[in-house]
């Protein structure tokens, strides 16, 4: 499993509230940097920083019953499908996909989530 990445702002990762776990939005970071590959490395890296943040808490992606995934350019969604739906499998959490004018870091894509492990 990854190293959870420190966070680049005055934020928690992750927050539990009773049996849900709400964590902050996660970018394609990995040793302090983003990582090279585009959406595809960026999303990714951003999936597996999720996957640890909530493995912190003990829950994993199948605990995950709300994801919004911030884009920069829409032109991405198609592609983020295409990997989203592989590191979801047949696990569908109600989801909003967003467009944005940037993300920290200069990042392409971000993904935050909200977990229930009840």
């Amino acid at each position: 499993m990854t190293d959870t990445p420190k966070p680049v702002g005055p934020y928690t990762p992750i927050m539990r509230v009773g049996d849900f776990l709400l964590t902050s939005g996660q970018v394609g970071i990995a040793e302090g940097a983003l990582v090279e590959g585009g959406l595809e490395g960026q999303l990714t890296q951003a999936l597996a920083n999720l996957r640890s943040v909530l493995g912190s808490e003990g829950a994993s992606l199948d605990d995950v019953v709300k994801a919004t995934v911030f884009l920069v350019d829409m032109d991405d969604y198609a592609a983020m499908n295409a990997i989203y739906c592989e590191a979801f499998g047949d696990h569908r959490p109600a989801r909003s996909a967003v467009a944005v004018a940037a993300l920290p870091l200069g990042a392409r894509v971000e993904i935050e989530a909200i977990a229930h492990t009840g």
